[in-house]
């Protein structure tokens, strides 16, 4: 017997609907009629209540080969997980770009390093370029962060290219400007994304080997 068919049948021999044994869980009704009708499993979570409210073991509801499978799987979808989260936190660390000193500012004949908000001697339009990057990458950051959390990895994959782009962009305007040390954090942020990205990619490369 597969895992629908016996969760459906502990399911019915206690009486209750699928609304009710989703309450009793702590998840939706979808992802209970999912389970039931084979497209899907649950958690390794989600296995210990079904197992607690039940009283049965998981090795009665699941094969340790499939348990095992399911613990991968899982494992594997939280380092993602942690890596889209990570790059979210990595967004939001432009903001220093605003409020170090980073921007060369010369009075009388000596020049000072002030940030973003003192840095009078910019023309208009790199001030305004400088602001628009770094709140673009914040607020992408802050979307990546939420969207993890949901689990919504279509829009991640968006925001994940957007950010990168502009992360780009920002660094070649900052060297062009010759903001020395704005385009060496700039420079290093971009570098942590990439890492944290290509960890990422290594772990899909994995799961596709192994399907």
């Amino acid at each position: 017997m597969e895992f629908g068919e016996k969760l459906q049948d502990l399911r019915k021999k206690k009486g209750l609907t699928q609304e009710e044994l989703a309450e009793a869980l702590y998840v939706s009704r979808t992802a209970v009629s999912k389970w039931e009708s084979g497209r899907g499993y649950p958690s390794i979570d989600s296995l210990k209540e079904i197992s607690r409210f039940f009283s049965v073991s998981i090795d009665e509801l699941l094969s340790s080969e499939k348990l095992l499978s399911i613990a991968e799987k899982e494992n594997k979808f939280n380092m993602r997980s942690m890596c889209d989260m990570l790059i979210g936190a990595v967004d939001l660390f432009y903001l220093i770009l605003i409020i170090l000193p980073l921007y060369p500012n010369t009075v009388d004949g000596f020049v000072y390093s002030v940030n973003l908000l003192n840095y009078t001697q910019a023309t208009y339009f790199n001030r305004v370029f400088c602001w628009v990057g770094v709140v673009s990458l914040v607020v992408l950051g802050v979307l990546k962060i939420m969207l993890t959390r949901m689990s919504f990895e279509k829009g991640n994959k968006v925001l994940t290219g957007a950010s990168m782009i502009i992360s780009i962009i920002m660094v070649i305007f900052l060297a062009l400007m010759r903001y020395a040390y704005a385009v060496v954090v700039a420079f290093l942020l971009l570098i942590i994304k990439g890492i944290i990205l290509v960890r990422k990619a290594k772990n899909v490369w994995i799961d596709m080997a192994l399907i």
